[in-house]
């Protein structure tokens, strides 16, 4: 009984277009009082004790850290050197484009961030080369989903706290599968643009070009070296990682760049602590959702339902695939990874699936939410930087969905493109 009013009011509080970090401690709450198995405090415990954590601590960090680089000028400079490797081929701008999303990606930790700092500069000139304004919104809202793909990844940091994985080494397996749905995103735009014949700008690229592109952005493309690289190297943990991208961006772009000003700063510490505060509630009430789920042995209920279906790994993985696919089109990825981790990890791990694979498994499988109605986040903010409509873009985004889908299914099934970087270096270690 208690379940059915959970996600009975959960469902109702979407509808009515509650945010859904409000969503999830109404639902909560209303179920605690009508039920009374629990005290209130139930609901108050999961809101304090959830954010109680050190590794969770990344979070802000990392937000503030994106909000700083793309402000900075950081976008810009990504995107010259992007374009001096590949701007002369067929389709250029656009490969261009993912590119620069993978490099801002593996900076912002965040996809909405992603297609803020890189659309408002690539879909105009874009547009100027000749491009349709629909494939190009599109094709930014796509590869800003990688934000959270390549590390360092918010959502990654998510499931680490959530499943009790180490986040060096979710950081670590999602540096292959993001460059993999990357490339993926560049041979489509590639296809699309020589079919609709869109040329490179015409200049040849040549060693100096690329080393001066190189060298005006070499601040920039230093931080996912620093970051990655002090992780993995046990010079810091995750979380100091986090603070020293924070200075980091801040001497980038106040003193290498000075593109960002005294008078930025406020405006930026802003930005960053509505989009922080956003993000702690909904860890605090889906933390406090998911424990009573727990409580009311939801998770044993889907694994016998899924293990009822059968007894083969590969299509119960299918399922719970199809299943993340549905959720994350309607629900904020950080909020499902809370919820169905501790529902769906175990299941994945009696499976004999890695812990850390199945955590990429999830987090690509999230992302591609970001590009899906209704919630599609990384749809409305394309939609807001070039004026076309959420319903247009929607449509113009179904190819790059099946794109990232195909992608998704290799990473499944592929386990080493998420796994071989960390056993190659465990085995240097070992050795």
């Amino acid at each position: 009984m208690t379940t059915l009013i959970l996600f009975g009011c959960f469902l109702l509080f979407l509808l009515l277009s509650i945010p859904i970090g409000i969503a999830l401690g109404l639902a909560t709450l209303v179920s605690i009082l009508i039920s009374g198995s629990l005290p209130v405090e139930f609901l108050l415990q999961g809101l304090v004790t959830s954010i109680d954590s050190f590794p969770l601590m990344a979070v802000p960090f990392f937000i503030l850290a994106g909000e700083l680089m793309g402000k900075g000028g950081i976008s810009d400079r990504l995107f010259l050197v992007a374009n001096s490797i590949v701007g002369n081929v067929t389709g250029g701008f656009a490969v261009a484009t993912v590119i620069t999303c993978m490099f801002f990606a593996a900076i912002s930790g965040s996809g909405p961030a992603t297609v803020a700092a890189i659309g408002g500069i690539m879909i105009p000139a874009m547009v100027r080369q000749g491009y349709d304004k629909k494939f190009a919104t599109a094709l930014v809202a796509a590869s800003g989903s990688l934000g959270v793909i390549i590390p360092p990844s918010i959502p990654m940091v998510i499931y680490g706290v959530s499943g009790s994985v180490s986040i060096g080494d979710m950081f670590i397996a999602g540096i292959v599968p993001g460059i993999f749905v990357g490339v993926c995103l560049i041979c489509y735009a590639y296809y699309r643009a020589r079919k609709d014949g869109n040329v490179g700008n015409g200049i040849k690229p040549t060693f100096k070009k690329i080393a001066e592109a190189v060298w005006e952005a070499k601040w920039a493309l230093l931080i996912p070296i620093i970051i990655l690289g002090g992780i993995y190297g046990g010079v810091f943990t995750p979380t100091e990682a986090a603070v020293i991208a924070v200075v980091y961006g801040l001497i980038a772009g106040m003193v290498m760049y000075k593109e960002l000003k005294l008078r930025d700063l406020p405006r930026v510490i802003i930005d960053a602590s509505l989009t922080t505060a956003t993000v702690l509630i909904i860890v605090g009430t889906a933390t406090a959702f998911g424990r009573l789920l727990t409580v009311e042995q939801i998770p044993n209920q889907v694994a016998n339902a899924l293990l009822s279906v059968s007894d083969n790994a590969t299509i119960i993985i299918i399922l719970i695939t199809l299943l993340l696919l549905i959720v994350g089109s309607f629900m904020d990825t950080l909020a499902a990874i809370i919820i169905l981790t501790p529902i769906l990890l175990p299941i994945a791990v009696n499976l004999g699936y890695d812990p850390v694979h199945f955590g990429i498994l999830m987090v690509v499988n999230l992302a591609i939410g970001f590009i899906t109605p209704p919630v599609g986040v990384n749809l409305f903010v394309g939609s807001g930087i070039s004026g076309i409509s959420v319903e247009a873009l929607s449509k113009a985004i179904v190819p790059f969905f099946f794109v990232m889908v195909l992608a998704l299914l290799l990473i499944v099934f592929i386990p080493d493109l998420s796994l071989w970087i960390g056993h190659y270096f465990s085995m240097k270690k070992g050795a």
